[in-house]
């Protein structure tokens, strides 16, 4: 059966690696009408917004998307197009694997852990309010008048809301999460010890849904604390839920652990609708130069696999990309830096989607002989 998606390019090294990725894709053999889809600063020329409703009427009716990193102007601009899509389809659950991969430079050898990140709220909801705006000091007197310490005058102000509903939905999730795919443990990241009335309820909230679970162990650990915990043995952990702000964070943390952006998938799940992407940005530096390591795009499409039940198709791209990171010989420049010290018989980004598809092949033969 053929499958509607959106595929969304991106921009710098996007393009690159969602062609990429979308050969390994059709070589898997599974049918795909890809409906592509432009979104980010190139269309705001034309549209005047670097997401047009025509994209978003797009991933809504086929309700599966995947995309490249686009570039979110830093400071200034336009705020993130991935937190728009988050936003506008309740994608409330980020879920990011993290697992050790041959030669990809780590410390470690057997990593192998999930980040579930909650994605629409806390200090990422985008209540923000310049320095000198009217509704700073409205905000300074309604501080003062609870009785708490007020703050200087020339702040910018950023809100943190963190609710119940949506704590309790994304800690079901983490738990449902491991419950299906065979995980032992979930843990709480936090810093509820300082910000006790949001990182308090999300704890709290926490604690109530994991008594429901009595077949998971549940424990909890503050956010600089895990961190700590990760770099000095990862395998304490196994599946973590954390709010918006802390899930970003440790789970670019965790990436370092299996060798960096460029092996870190993703996936971003509401109810009714998924985008999958990596977890990477644009580097938009090496943009056009065929050098970018799409492994993590490649990844991410089989987690879209998985999500549209073609689960065999998924796990054959995953050991085809294992098998040739093993090998070492058709690799990209930084996972060649990392297995030797050096970029000396580094291949490009299609070179080394056309090293995963041999082996595809090889795997499809050796399965029908």
């Amino acid at each position: 059966m053929a499958h509607d998606v959106v595929l969304i390019p991106g921009d710098g090294i996007g393009p690159e690696i969602t062609q990429a990725m979308r050969r390994v894709v059709e070589a898997a053999g599974v049918q795909i009408n890809w409906n592509v889809q432009e979104a980010g600063a190139g269309v705001m020329d034309e549209f005047g917004t670097p997401l047009p409703q025509h994209v978003l009427d797009a991933v809504a009716e086929t309700k599966v998307a995947i995309k490249g990193p686009i570039t979110t102007p830093v400071g200034t601009g336009f705020r993130s197009v991935n937190v728009a899509l988050r936003k506008h389809f309740d994608l409330y659950a980020c879920v990011r694997p993290c697992l050790s991969q041959p030669g990809d430079g780590s410390r470690f050898r057997d990593v192998d852990l999930v980040i579930v990140r909650e994605n629409t709220e806390d200090l990422y909801a985008g209540i923000e309010f310049d320095e000198g705006a009217a509704e700073v000091e409205e905000l300074s007197q309604l501080v003062e008048r609870s009785g708490q310490k007020t703050f200087a005058a020339d702040s910018a102000i950023s809100i943190k809301p963190i609710s119940i509903a949506k704590s309790r939905r994304i800690v079901e999730y983490a738990f449902e999460y491991a419950r299906r795919c065979g995980r032992k443990k979930v843990t709480a990241v936090h810093k509820a010890n300082i910000m006790k009335a949001t990182d308090g309820l999300f704890l709290r909230v926490a604690r109530e849904v994991a008594a429901n679970y009595p077949d998971i162990e549940f424990n909890d650990k503050i956010v600089d604390a895990t961190c700590m915990g990760l770099v000095q043995n990862p395998n304490d952990f196994d599946v973590l839920v954390l709010p918006n702000l802390y899930g970003d964070i440790v789970s670019d943390l965790c990436a370092g652990l299996v060798g960096g952006l460029g092996m870190a998938p993703g996936s971003n799940i509401g109810a009714d609708c998924a985008i999958f992407e990596a977890t990477h940005g644009s580097a938009p530096d090496i943009a056009g130069q065929d050098i970018a390591n799409p492994t993590a795009e490649i990844l991410s499409a089989a987690m879209m696999l998985d999500h549209l039940g073609e689960n065999d198709a998924a796990n054959r791209i995953r050991a085809a990309v294992s098998t040739t990171l093993d090998e070492g010989e058709q690799v990209t420049g930084d996972v060649r830096r990392a297995q030797t010290g050096s970029v000396e018989g580094a291949v490009g980004t299609q070179a080394f989607a056309d090293a995963v598809i041999a082996h595809l092949a090889q795997g499809m033969h050796a399965a029908n002989a």
